[in-house]
């Protein structure tokens, strides 16, 4: 009943409210691409790599979305570049190219410490959240969900079947930097929320959690985002509550659902699978 009593009351609870809920939506909705597409370490990549253009947003004065998207962008290329150019591998020009773009971001923010403190950058802090983030997250949420909608059989039939795209014609790597330049702009969206470290977390729990509960792309995007606008909202309250990090307790919620969906999961979970085994070597 206080957090109740406060939301009504405070104007910035309710915009880390409205903000963790959007961001939960779209992390939820972009996350079941990334799940699908096998492509959880170039989430992580993308996440960590926007760290640079954030430092140097705020060095220059402007506002930190420009610098974190065109960061995003030229993680996403030198990846392709250094993978299709030469003999490494995918996995190993993401691990090159993330780690290269997430240290020069900690060099920046060393340099730009004195004048702007960024630590909640890395970490998050949904209470401190302003109402032109708050405006940004909304206008980023609308896009990225607008996107999807009007995209959504390419991205369906892409990634399931990337062979069968190519032959009915479509642009499978415009197609694969479109959803690029999509998870860099969400991730720019969850920077106030979880901050750049844990946002790969609620891009790929709460749709992994779906992913145990459907097989139908429309339905796992649907509990996708439901888990993780729950998990923003509880993990608001309980940040909120007990004083502690909004990031780190979000993250945590999403992986307490994504435990009890492991277990409890009707065909997917490990105990009506060993219910079912053993049932099987009875009736054997």
């Amino acid at each position: 009943m206080e957090f109740i009593s406060d939301l009504m009351t405070y104007g910035f609870l309710q915009k880390a409210l409205f903000t963790s809920i959007m961001v939960g939506i779209i992390c939820g909705v972009i996350g079941c691409f990334i799940v699908l597409r096998g492509m959880a370490l170039m989430g992580d990549a993308i996440s960590h790599a926007v760290l640079p253009g954030v430092a140097i947003s705020y060095m220059l004065g402007i506002n930190y979305f420009y610098g974190a998207v065109l960061a995003g962008i030229l993680t996403a290329l030198g990846i392709g570049v250094v993978s299709q150019s030469s003999r490494i591998k995918s996995d190993s020009s993401i691990g090159i190219v993330f780690s290269a773009f997430f240290a020069l971001g900690i060099i920046l923010i060393a340099k730009a410490q004195s004048a702007t403190d960024l630590t909640q950058i890395l970490f998050g802090n949904v209470l401190a959240v302003k109402s032109s983030d708050m405006w940004m997250t909304l206008i980023i949420g609308a896009i990225v969900l607008l996107v999807v909608a009007v995209f959504y059989k390419e991205l369906l039939i892409s990634s399931f079947d990337p062979t069968m795209s190519a032959a009915y014609g479509l642009p499978i790597r415009l197609i694969h930097y479109g959803l690029m330049l999509l998870l860099t702009m969400v991730t720019v969206a969850s920077l106030q929320t979880v901050g750049v470290i844990l946002v790969v977390s609620l891009l790929i729990t709460p749709a992994s959690t779906a992913y145990l509960l459907t097989n139908r792309l429309s339905i796992m995007i649907i509990l996708a985002s439901t888990f993780g606008a729950i998990s923003a909202v509880v993990g608001l309250y309980f940040s909120f509550i007990y004083n502690l990090s909004s990031g780190a307790v979000i993250v945590l919620v999403t992986t307490a659902i994504f435990i009890v969906t492991f277990i409890f999961a009707p065909n997917q979970g490990i105990l009506w699978r060993f219910i079912r085994s053993s049932k099987n070597k009875t009736a054997a």
